[in-house]
């Protein structure tokens, strides 16, 4: 008897997939047999990976962070509209640095075709100042304020999503990754098509620089967001997310490569407001922001108090180190031991939030004493931070608690305490002929931090990926040519403004405050989706193999 049309389609659905299911075990049996992943093979993975990340997934050579497979929703750090694209990393220009990873890796000109996109991507929403806001639309200025008055305003715990400043950014590392994309792109071929946007970038970050050496949070500057009588936190200066590293990071990779001489006084300066800012014993730390006038440690989201903040203090005694290692001065050493003894007496007490890290985030000035933050109601217009001494139920999507590696502190001030200015300062990028320096050829192969909350902080590992390892990988890319990732992030809907009046429920302790809240929080059970994140990761792994 002839098979139905109805059941032939059924057939042929059932044998594709059990072929398909049988392709992407093959690799796991060849590498049980014996049989390694050829580097061909592995290349092949590369390429369908990389076709649909840049010819389904891409808006425009655009990219968000995560996306269903439908995609009916997509998500940068919250919803998206679908002709958004999100800067934060792993963003756009996280896929631009990857993409010319893999051309480095393969000298296959599609990778350098799609970092291209990428980065005309970004050209399109650069601001005309210079830099780059967390995201952009595509679809004009008007897009963009529809989702700021939507989406951004009902995100309770994301403040910084509440206001439309219509200016950029110099948080999470947005604008300095795409500024140091911009570089790459036009160094890597000299398209002078790619130059405009580069000299506006370098601009940028030059004319938003403080002259006491510091950067505010955004550029340039407006103010105009006092949240709930909290004043308006983007023009102090900001140490908070590595704002004045990352800006000095670039402006050296502008030294080696073009030799801009505009860069060297900036860069000298930035460094020395890590001096200058760094507060007097008996507390001798530094806060998430800083005073321009005074430089006195200040206050940024609801949730961030005006207080010297313990990670903050290890991070920019890190840097302090670099910089010794940048000049040989040693002024960048002078204060590091107090201010180690002082972060080492702050640890916690076992008794105090067993189980936490041991160190608070903030520190109440002139007392020494720990800082925890909670908050009470249900969204955003009903609901509010608050900071007091007691560490039970503190907000969860902010930590009241840090780790901080005294030991590692000391024995890298030590060993270069004990290194002389002229070695310590050997390899420095400053003490070489401007423009002599080639930039690393692989960016995305090393530790990249960012804010998805579907994958962490995208991991590096040293040397060469292991065969078990890249046959995973292969096994694990689907037929249509993603890798199914948990969508461990979601969030509600847009269905309207919060109300003023308080949703029955306990809201203190969770991600996500009452329907309205458009926060992203952590799926009960997670579905599977599309991950920028999870790509550029695989990626970089497959990059290590196939380049050992």
């Amino acid at each position: 008897m002839p098979l139905s049309p109805l059941t032939r389609r059924r057939l042929l659905a059932t044998t594709t997939a059990t072929f398909a299911a049988a392709a992407a075990m093959a690799p796991l049996k060849a590498l049980a047999q014996g049989v390694a992943p050829s580097k061909d093979q592995v290349l092949a993975t590369m390429r369908k990976a990389t076709t649909f990340m840049a010819e389904k997934a891409a808006y425009e050579g655009g990219y968000v962070w995560s996306y269903l497979p439908d995609f009916s929703r997509r998500f940068g750090e919250m919803e998206a509209f679908p002709t958004m694209i999100w800067v934060q990393p792993p963003g756009t220009a996280t896929m631009g640095h990857l993409f010319l990873d893999a051309y480095h890796a393969t000298g296959d000109d599609y990778y350098y075709e799609a970092a291209k996109k990428a980065a005309q991507a970004l050209i399109k929403i650069q601001h005309p100042a210079g830099g780059w806001n967390y995201m952009g639309d595509l679809a004009g200025p008007e897009s963009l304020k529809k989702w700021y008055d939507t989406i951004g305003r009902n995100g309770w715990r994301l403040e910084e999503f509440q206001h439309y400043y219509g200016n950029a950014t110099f948080d999470d590392e947005g604008t300095a990754e795409s500024c140091q994309l911009m570089l790459r792109i036009y160094l890597e071929k000299k398209d002078k098509a790619f130059k405009p946007a580069l000299d506006k970038a370098i601009q940028f970050v030059l004319d938003a620089q403080y002259p006491n050496g510091g950067w505010p949070q955004r550029f340039p500057l407006s103010g105009g967001f006092e949240n709930k009588g909290h004043p308006d936190y983007t023009g102090y200066i900001t140490f908070n997310d590595g704002v004045v590293d990352e800006n000095i990071k670039f402006l050296l990779m502008v030294w080696q490569t073009l030799g801009d001489k505009r860069v060297l006084d900036p860069i000298k300066r930035a460094m020395d407001i890590y001096i200058a800012a760094h507060q007097p014993m008996p507390q001798p730390g530094w806060g998430l922001q800083h005073t321009v006038a005074d430089l006195k440690p200040a206050g940024a989201r609801t949730y961030e108090p005006k207080a010297f903040a313990s990670h903050t203090t290890a991070g920019n005694l890190e840097n302090l180190m670099d910089y010794y290692q940048l000049t040989g001065d040693p002024k960048y050493l002078d204060r590091i031991p107090e201010t180690i003894d002082w972060l080492a007496a702050l640890k916690l007490p076992d008794n105090i939030a067993p189980g936490k890290p041991r160190y608070p985030t903030f520190i109440e000035i002139g007392a020494n004493e720990p800082l925890y933050v909670h908050r009470r109601g249900s969204n955003v217009f009903n609901g509010e931070y608050f900071v007091d001494k007691h560490w039970e139920n503190t907000i969860v999507h902010y930590s009241s608690f840090r780790s901080v590696n005294i030991d590692k502190l000391r024995k890298r001030y030590e060993t270069l305490k004990a290194t002389p200015p002229e070695v310590a300062s050997k390899d420095s990028p400053l003490k070489v002929k401007g423009g002599s320096q080639a930039l690393p050829r692989y960016f995305t192969t090393k530790d990249i931090s960012v804010s998805d909350l579907n994958v962490g902080a995208l991991k590096a590992a040293e040397g060469r990926t292991s065969e078990a390892q890249v046959a995973q990988l292969m096994s694990e890319l689907n037929a249509e040519g993603w890798w199914p990732t948990p969508m461990k992030a979601v969030s509600n809907p847009y269905i309207g403004d919060g109300s003023m009046t308080v949703t029955p429920g306990e809201f203190s302790q969770t991600r996500v405050g009452d329907p309205t809240d458009t926060s992203p929080y952590i799926a009960d059970v997670p579905k599977p989706g599309i991950s920028t994140g999870a790509y550029i990761e695989n990626m970089a792994a497959l990059i290590r193999y196939v380049t050992a």
